[in-house]
């Protein structure tokens, strides 16, 4: 496709609008099916603009083996409103994108085979569409019954519906309805040019994705703002930033200070989360005193994170072109003695946790998901990792002070797998850490040269930017378009739950519907993040 379709990569700034190539719908359908038909492509992100009368249909495709971004366009005459073909009957990785079309503009694709709505969005264009008429799926037999949780939950945990259709106690199929929050946090992005309100909705994207998700919004308004990066942002990202500070191949040669210090905040957030939800794990199979250990480490995480910021979730830490927290050695050292403090505690919890019979008995073949099975729905993350799919970003398209990174990949995609990954992920982010602040270190820590935030910013016209980061969950990406005035024309936000809620629905067919807690909490995926 490199002839036909924009090709640049994570690091790139910001593209012409003009310069995405605009494609009759047969031909991009047949080039979206040569991507999706190779295994080392997925589809970061695809949607659709108004464009006056018409629909500018925008797909960002990755290629993995390579570090290249795709970026293709359709126009769709709405006048006309020709039905088209659907991609989702082919390749279901695609059928959240497509409902979300469908929903939002009233596209018709004619032999879509889950023409459902997918977040009941405020605007959506069928108002009397309601999420109390939902079609649910249903299977009839004498032997079959349904159970319905939700939306309201005895947990702590934000509104959503699971529908099973059980055999007895089997799960047979499980259909997750999500779009009871309506918070129209796109449509809020876009709304208002005070880059800092921006920058504070970014950070409630998913409340426990805070550095994961402001940071996308950070890179992405940094490569399309009409301005020079200052000293405290990469002066150059590029896709030759692959080389090492002193031989630390882990860092991108040409990393910043800031870099460093959003990489090191992101890895925080991925170790608190990591062992909150292990401790969250133990918790269901009443293995208490894993639970409790759990909890102690994971509050000297984020207490860690707090010394830094004044926030233990790491609000207001990450802002674009500079920061109001640089790191100083105090901190540093600080980081350093706390992370290697819980490494040691934590290896010791996980250990136990992996040889005790009754929590393996609980864990193991259970919540399975296939290889297939993830690459047919596009899993990313943790979750797709553990079922055999090698897919994170930081080691296919790196961006900021990543460097060369390789990722822990299990076999089995059951709940044990996924419990081990989180295991290796947390001591990768440990070393990860270190090797980050060694090189911070390296780069020198003086304070006279590092920059405050800039909120007072004007974008460059007709242009787009995109981000990919991999945050704790998996990718995340952000896409912004401005217009010819330089505000700020379109978000669209991606967080790697809208693939991995239907990785949910596969993994407890079969299983008893008494374990759906656990094999739900082995993903802990995020409703707001779904219902944006």
């Amino acid at each position: 496709m490199d002839n036909k379709w924009l090709v640049t990569d994570n690091r790139a700034k910001a593209i012409a609008i003009h310069d995405i190539p605009i494609f009759e719908y047969a031909v991009f359908f047949d080039d979206m099916k040569g991507f999706l038909d190779n295994r080392e492509c997925h589809c970061a992100s695809y949607f659709a603009v108004p464009k006056g009368r018409d629909l500018l249909f925008i797909s960002i495709m990755l290629d993995d083996s390579t570090g290249k971004v795709y970026i293709g366009a359709y126009l769709h005459d709405m006048e006309r409103n020709d039905v088209l073909p659907s991609l989702t009957r082919l390749y279901p990785v695609m059928h959240a994108f497509e409902r979300e079309i469908e929903e939002n503009f009233g596209i018709i694709y004619a032999d879509n085979p889950w023409n459902k709505p997918l977040r009941f969005a405020h605007d959506r264009v069928n108002r009397f569409n309601s999420i109390n008429d939902y079609p649910f799926y249903s299977i009839k037999g004498d032997s079959l019954h349904e159970v319905n949780v939700g939306p309201i939950h005895a947990g702590i945990i934000e509104p959503g519906v699971f529908r099973f259709i059980c055999n007895g106690e089997e799960v047979i199929h499980l259909e997750i309805v999500l779009g009871f929050q309506h918070r129209g946090l796109e449509r809020a992005m876009r709304g208002t040019d005070n880059v800092l309100r921006q920058t504070l909705l970014a950070e409630t994207i998913a409340g426990d994705s805070v550095a994961g998700h402001t940071s996308a919004y950070c890179y992405t308004i940094e490569k399309i703002a009409d301005m020079n990066f200052g000293e405290g942002i990469s002066q150059k990202r590029d896709s030759n930033s692959g080389n090492s500070i002193s031989g630390n191949d882990q860092i991108s040669a040409n990393a910043s200070s800031l870099d460093i210090e959003r990489a090191v905040a992101l890895e925080l957030e991925r170790i608190a989360i990591h062992i909150a939800d292990t401790g969250a794990l133990c918790g269901d199979i009443a293995y208490q005193l894993g639970q409790v250990a759990c909890e102690a480490l994971r509050t000297i995480v984020i207490n860690t994170t707090q010394l830094w910021c004044g926030n233990r979730f790491a609000k207001g830490l990450v802002r674009p072109f500079g920061t109001n927290y640089p790191l100083t050695e105090t901190l540093v050292t600080a980081i350093l003695k706390n992370i290697d403090e819980v490494e040691r505690r934590y290896a010791e919890v996980a250990h136990n946790l992996l040889v005790t019979p009754s929590v393996l008995a609980r864990f193991e073949d259970c919540g399975s998901v296939l290889r297939e099975q993830a690459l047919a729905i596009g899993a990313v993350g943790l979750a797709a990792r553990a079922s055999g799919v090698s897919r994170d970003v930081r080691a296919s398209h790196p961006w900021g002070a990543y460097g060369k990174f390789t990722p822990v990949v299990l076999a089995t995609g059951d709940i044990v797998a996924r419990l081990q990954m989180r295991v290796e992920e947390i001591k990768s982010s440990v070393n990860i850490i270190r090797k980050m602040l060694q090189g911070l270190r390296l780069k020198g820590m003086s304070l006279e040269n590092r920059q405050t935030p800039r909120y007072n910013i004007k974008l460059k016209p007709e242009c787009l930017a995109f981000s990919l980061i991999e945050g704790w969950r998996g990718e995340i990406c952000h896409v912004a378009m401005s217009d010819e005035r330089g505000g700020l024309a379109y978000y669209k936000i991606k967080d790697p739950s809208l693939h991995n809620w239907m990785m949910l629905a596969l993994a407890v067919r079969g299983v008893g519907i008494s374990d759906f807690p656990i094999c739900n909490k082995s993903f802990n995926l995020s409703y707001c993040g779904h219902d944006l």
